[in-house]
């Protein structure tokens, strides 16, 4: 198992992101719509951000030999699905939140009718950008049916998180992990396997991709999870200790905080091994999953 986190490339990791940013913000461009709405739509997207749903997009493509610069249309449409959820997520009937990102939530931006139609405009110009952009029909179908399951899934997700509606005598761990699967996996495990489909993996390659994007997707949430106890909101970017505040269901109020930690290495392990398969081409999968391990945002 190669690298720690001080041992990654992170700058050549990430470098794709660029390219990400620049396809986002052309396809906004070239769209005809009010200046207001667009100008909501590149303060909700194109305001900075991990890009992590995007560049998995991209590395899976690469790690089933293909050029990343084919899944750039999958990658730009499932940040704009991403940014969708978190405009929405922020609204005063849901986390009633001020930050994100480090600075003002867009309704606070402009106002909360705005935020709700830049994030309606945001979910459905993913769509128009693949079946516009993708050349090949059945491809670009394939994309539109895995991208509006995630996107179901996840809004699903956030109704177990704070509209719950789970069977008497669920326990609290499979409620956890209910919720961390479709609020935050949905996409991540979206994003692997779009990359793999526009690569053109065999069924094999497209079943590791799919087992390493359920193993990274929770990860990625018990880890947020972790941080919202352990770090500050200035370090953050958004508020800390939001859910704890909420009285929202976490691995650390579950599990508490070693064990927490502990399901963190599980997943890691998991990841890795469902990478296996796919020797050094997938070599950035697996420094993207040890970052995403051990992150401090």
């Amino acid at each position: 198992m190669s690298g720690t986190a001080q041992e990654i490339d992170l700058h050549g990791l990430l470098e794709p992101v660029g390219q990400v940013e620049s396809y986002l913000k052309d396809f906004i461009d070239q769209r005809p719509l009010p200046g207001n709405l667009r100008a909501a739509i590149h303060y909700g997207a194109l305001g900075g951000g991990k890009r992590l749903r995007p560049l998995l997009v991209l590395r899976c493509c690469q790690a089933v030999g293909a050029d990343m610069k084919a899944a750039l249309a999958p990658a730009a449409a499932i940040e704009l699905v991403h940014c969708f959820s978190l405009v929405h997520d922020d609204l005063p009937a849901m986390d009633d939140d001020d930050l994100r990102r480090g600075r003002p939530t867009l309704h606070r931006h402009t106002n909360e009718a705005m935020a709700i139609l830049a994030g309606d405009a945001m979910s459905s110009l993913a769509f128009e950008l693949i079946v516009t952009r993708i050349a090949d029909p059945v491809l670009a179908c394939s994309l539109v049916r895995e991208l509006s399951i995630a996107t179901n899934d996840m809004i699903a997700g956030q109704v177990y998180d704070t509209l719950p509606d789970f069977a008497p005598g669920t326990s609290d761990m499979t409620k956890l992990t209910t919720i961390h699967h479709h609020k935050t996996g949905a996409l991540l495990r979206c994003s692997c396997r779009m990359g793999a489909l526009v690569g053109k993996a065999s069924p094999d390659r497209l079943a590791a991709m799919t087992a390493y994007g359920k193993a990274v997707g929770l990860m990625f949430q018990v880890v947020d999870d972790l941080l919202d106890v352990t770090q500050t909101t200035e370090h953050l970017g958004k508020t800390a200790k939001k859910d704890e505040a909420q009285g929202k269901m976490t691995y650390p109020s579950v599990m508490g905080v070693d064990k927490t930690r502990a399901e963190v290495a599980r997943l890691h392990a998991e990841a890795l091994a469902a990478l296996e398969p796919l020797g050094a081409p997938a070599q950035p999968l697996r420094d993207l999953c040890h970052y995403m391990a051990t992150r401090s945002r």
